[in-house]
């Protein structure tokens, strides 16, 4: 059985799927003001590839911060949230991930919820 990393198509895959969500994120209504105003967009996107390849298995290091202390202070609310979901979501299914592996990211995806609404 292939690992959620293998599955992802591995950092190239999931490079792309960030790519497309934080091009997503930059259009949506509920979300785009916060990140127009990322200071570096570029390293954002390079710490959400470490996040995801780190998180699904692979061999890539997250060097960033934790959830707690990356969205401290920032009151993201659960519509802003769930608009980041939907934007994850939508890049996946660009990428042509399978359902099965949508909903292992999603789940993994939900239980940080707690770390980064309104803390």
């Amino acid at each position: 059985m292939e690992t959620l990393y293998q599955r992802l198509n591995g950092k190239e895959g999931i490079t792309r799927i960030v790519d497309d969500f934080v091009a997503a994120h930059l259009a949506n209504p509920a979300i785009k003001a916060r990140f127009e105003n990322v200071k570096d967009i570029d390293h954002a996107k390079r710490m959400g590839v470490e996040f995801m390849c780190a998180g699904a298995g692979g061999p890539q290091a997250y060097t960033g911060k934790d959830m707690l202390e990356a969205h401290k202070g920032m009151n993201i609310s659960e519509q802003e949230y769930l608009a980041v979901m939907d934007d994850i979501v939508a890049g996946m299914t660009h990428e042509g991930v399978d359902d099965a592996t949508k909903g292992e990211v999603i789940a993994i995806l939900y239980s940080l919820k707690g770390d980064i609404i309104r803390v």
